[in-house]
């Protein structure tokens, strides 16, 4: 049991909440650290009410803190969220928590960036922590940016780079995936055969252990996916068979759901259907980080999770 006291932020958010029940099992204690008084979520050992981007009393909340889990933040939106917005959130914020923390010496700040301050919405190659980062949006921008201010502060980092996760409470494209697989109809998406890698929200969480329990200093990014990238048939399957269902999928050319999507105003959300985006945890499966389930087990007891 570890005992230490870690400094969690984003508590409350999808991510945030299975982190809290993930860092609590493991025998660590937690203090969440939040924008607006609510009542502190369970497992918590203590909480303090602040604004990261006015962190006027972080100095009370990080005191006697071993290490910070930073998971708050804009989650990514398909479009339209201006660019200064994300910069506050996603850079503004984890600068300013991250300098508090070097003025208290913790031992190890913990970052939730994300694959897309290493790449857009696809990618030909498998992505690996020693390629360029090229983001290509300003979600990934913030997010790289954030990881560029973490590298210029006197204290030990990782930034986490997940890709897509799911999970219980999960929302955006992936809760739209499920709602699709949930449907009793057959599905016209067997012509699909880009590749994308997943993470559930469990074998994430495990990687923050990892990142957490690691010797350092570390001082990098890691990506974090699982090994087993999946097409949207076999995604699509996998829910269904945790559903009870079997697959339904028929083959209809991808060009002519694309013009339907085109039509419909959702081209970036075709553009997520129909390139590859297949990434390696190679540095993370160094330190020893190991995924529980394989994607298409962790895809059906998602499903069936929801389901019930």
């Amino acid at each position: 049991m570890s005992g230490e006291l870690i400094a969690l932020t984003g508590a409350t958010g999808f991510i945030g909440r299975h982190l809290l029940t993930s860092l609590t099992a493991r025998g660590y204690r937690v203090r969440v650290l939040l924008r607006r008084p609510v009542a502190v979520p369970e497992g918590a050992s203590s909480a303090v009410v602040g604004d990261l981007s006015r962190p006027m009393n972080m100095a009370a909340a990080l005191a006697g803190v071993d290490a910070v889990v930073h998971s708050a933040g804009l989650a990514h939106a398909m479009s339209g969220t201006p660019e200064d917005d994300y910069r506050a959130s996603n850079l503004d914020a984890t600068r300013n928590l991250a300098e508090c923390a070097a003025r208290a010496r913790v031992r190890r700040f913990v970052f939730l960036s994300s694959i897309r301050a290493q790449s857009g919405p696809g990618a030909m190659g498998v992505l690996r922590e020693t390629d360029p980062a090229q983001p290509t949006d300003a979600y990934g921008r913030s997010k790289l940016a954030a990881e560029q201010a973490l590298a210029g502060i006197d204290l030990d980092w990782v930034a986490l780079r997940p890709v897509l996760v799911y999970g219980a409470g999960v929302k955006g494209n992936m809760a739209a995936l499920l709602r699709l697989a949930r449907t009793p109809y057959p599905l016209p998406l067997a012509g699909f055969g880009a590749r994308r890698s997943l993470v559930s929200v469990e074998n994430l969480a495990g990687a923050v252990a990892t990142a957490l329990g690691a010797p350092g200093p570390l001082g990098r990014a890691f990506v974090v996916a699982e090994p087993d990238p999946l097409t949207l048939p076999d995604m699509i399957a996998a829910l269904r068979q945790g559903l009870g269902q079997a697959p339904k999928l028929i083959a209809v050319p991808p060009g002519l759901i694309g013009l339907a999507c085109r039509l419909a105003g959702r081209e970036e959300a075709y553009a997520r259907l129909s390139t590859n985006l297949v990434a390696e945890a190679e540095g993370l499966t160094a330190l020893g980080w190991r995924c529980e389930k394989t994607t298409r087990e962790g895809l059906a007891v998602f499903a069936r999770a929801e389901a019930a």
